[in-house]
């Protein structure tokens, strides 16, 4: 009797310890992360530029295990982990290191709904950093390398009948490997932040026939007044159909019809064009025939926007929207969050920076050395915001290379397996944004952080997508010719430190700023915060903001085409955002800051 009532308690004790999850550590929080359902986390469908009606969400808490490098799957798990959180962060409920000399195990099971019978079953990834390698009923079904773009495997071969177990094992080398991270850091400190390991975006199931659309490219033509269309589907055949119907609002504009992998100009009259402005979206309905028989069916969207440069009657090259002049002013985003660090707490919390970087007068954000998972770009498509994407820098071992003099006119000699992996994930990258309208610039490299081959990779680059502007090295290494943007920085304040006069290129202020404001309650930490400026009030800083876009004006009439602030918020110990880390306080006077935006914005209009 003692034995069996001995059990019992120790059932209890481990379900209830199991039950039991609660962001982890004293640091602060967003007023999202307060509130946070570990039963409802990210419910939102995550790829909304191709939407099915079907699917499953299989964020939530799931068993995790951290063990030396090369251990067998564990039999004990530790804890509980909430998916998509990092281990690193709070809301993780575990905020522990990894390291590369261990694993990060993860275990769950999940059931295939009924009505799925018959339909191959497709499990999900947003992203995990960085090696991931996925076993579905103890198959290894694959294994995926990058942190930073989604993926998929077809599992039904290994599905069985009743609960299917899913284990996921992770290793993750930060900055001891080549591979692109951003700015994450064994040991965070300065402008370095906590390392992010693991799975950090939704995880979710969906059911297609054996021929379903794996992918829609769009593509605008503002000057030929069409719109490219090609449509990537599984297992097709030759002769399969592909059927794109776009609306405007409720109205059918177009309906065509077209094989498989072809390219289709689909004529728009009178197109209503994208721009922060008025981010018009046409909707878009894609339907895949085999043989007469509908196969698949997504829903997607679509812009009409042209990107260029030209040169003007004073003899500035320009950037261009819509064949206009027109000047990218926007924010550095980190997109880092104080509790979820690469992974907003929800998508309310997502959608907010966006629309406070409009609210305060802005046009565009520069999306810096990181990569936001799909929602995050539609949010930007129907807010109306410009975005530069950056690569993720790699292949530094250590800051000291990182921050080395710029311009020294030295590239990193990377080997040939650490030039393949980023070669590898900037395609995967561009292939998974392409079809965004929001994205305007693609930028390779960022301070000569990892820099090589400049030359090639910003050719490469234009040649993958001539639709978009390059910018091969945001304040970093520059050559003469190379690229369609020669982009400076300059601390704190806006100063013209080198023009290419010759060449068609664009000259930019890539990144400025940095006025530092600490706000006591609102701190990652006590001490060592930092901008390039401190002062102690709102008005402060507004008052330098303010003087920062005075002394602009005059250098964007005779040089500058667009100007980058850093930053949108404060992340761990900067604290020279325009919002705090929590994101509980605007630490600028709104209103002077948004006439000062727009004035900036408007000056080539005058």
């Amino acid at each position: 009797m003692k034995k069996r009532l001995l059990f019992i308690v120790l059932v209890f004790v481990s379900v209830t310890a199991f039950a039991q999850w609660k962001p982890a550590g004293d640091k602060i929080k967003t007023k999202w992360a307060e509130t946070l359902d570990p039963k409802n986390v990210l419910p939102e469908y995550p790829r909304p530029i191709m939407e099915r009606s079907d699917w499953a969400n299989l964020n939530g808490l799931w068993e995790y295990a951290i063990l030396p490098v090369g251990k067998a799957e564990p039999t004990n798990f530790e804890g509980e982990i909430l998916v998509p959180f990092a281990v690193e962060s709070s809301l993780s409920g575990v905020q522990k290191p990894l390291g590369k000399e261990n694993e990060l195990w993860y275990k769950r099971t999940f059931t295939v709904p009924s009505n799925w019978k018959g339909k191959d079953v497709l499990l999900h990834f947003g992203a995990v950093d960085w090696k991931a390698e996925i076993f579905v009923n103890d198959v290894k079904v694959g294994v995926h390398t990058g942190g930073y773009t989604p993926f998929n495997f077809n599992i039904t071969p290994f599905l069985t009948s009743g609960k299917q177990k899913l284990v996921v094992k992770v290793w993750d080398p930060t900055n001891d490997g080549y591979q692109a991270r951003g700015k994450q850091i064994n040991n965070p400190h300065g402008i370095w932040y906590t390392p992010v390991s693991g799975i950090w975006q939704t995880v979710w199931l969906e059911p297609v026939n054996k021929k379903h659309i794996a992918n829609v490219k769009t593509v605008p033509d503002i000057d030929k007044s069409v719109l490219n269309v090609k449509v990537c589907a599984e297992n097709a055949a030759a002769n399969d159909i592909a059927e794109v119907v776009l609306k405007d609002g409720s109205t059918v504009i177009s309906r065509t019809k077209f094989t498989v992998g072809q390219n289709a100009q689909i004529a728009i009259n009178n197109a209503k064009l994208w721009s922060p402005e008025s981010p018009f979206l046409y909707d878009m309905e894609v339907n895949l025939y085999s043989n007469g028989k509908l196969q698949d069916n997504v829903k997607s969207y679509a812009a009409m926007r042209k990107v260029s440069i030209k040169r003007d009657s004073k003899e500035v090259v320009r950037l261009q929207l819509n064949n206009k002049d027109y000047f990218h002013f926007g924010p550095l985003d980190q997109g880092w969050w104080p509790d979820g660090l690469y992974t907003a707490p929800t998508d309310e919390a997502l959608l907010y920076d966006i629309k406070k970087t409009k609210d305060l007068g802005f046009n565009m954000i520069r999306k810096h050395v990181k990569v936001e998972p799909a929602r995050w770009y539609t949010h930007c498509d129907r807010e109306g915001i410009l975005v530069w994407q950056d690569m993720p820098n790699g292949n530094q071992t250590s800051p000291q290379w990182q921050m080395r003099k710029f311009f020294d006119g030295k590239e990193l000699e990377r080997t040939a397996e650490s030039e393949a992996d980023y070669r590898k994930e900037w395609k995967e990258i561009m292939d998974y944004l392409y079809s965004y309208p929001s994205i305007a610039v693609w930028v390779p490299f960022n301070e000569a952080w990892g820099q090589f081959k400049t030359k090639d990779i910003a050719e490469w680059t234009k040649a993958y997508d001539p639709s978009r502007l390059v910018n091969p090295a945001s304040g970093g290494n520059h050559y003469s010719g190379v690229g369609d943007i020669l982009d400076v920085h300059h601390y704190p304040g806006p100063e013209l430190t080198l023009y290419e006069r010759q060449t068609n290129v664009a000259t930019v202020l890539g990144e400025y700023g940095g006025i530092g404001l600490p706000l006591e309650g609102h701190l990652w930490q006590t001490d060592k915060n930092w901008g390039y400026v401190q002062f102690k009030s709102a008005k402060e800083v507004t008052d330098v903001y303010v003087q920062y876009c005075k002394d602009l004006l005059g250098l964007v009439k005779t040089a500058y085409s667009a100007a980058v602030y850093t930053q949108t918020t404060d992340v761990e110990g900067e604290v020279n955002g325009l919002i705090t880390y929590d994101r509980k306080v605007v630490k600028v006077e709104e209103d002077r800051i948004r006439k000062a935006n727009q004035e900036v914005i408007n000056s080539l209009n005058k």
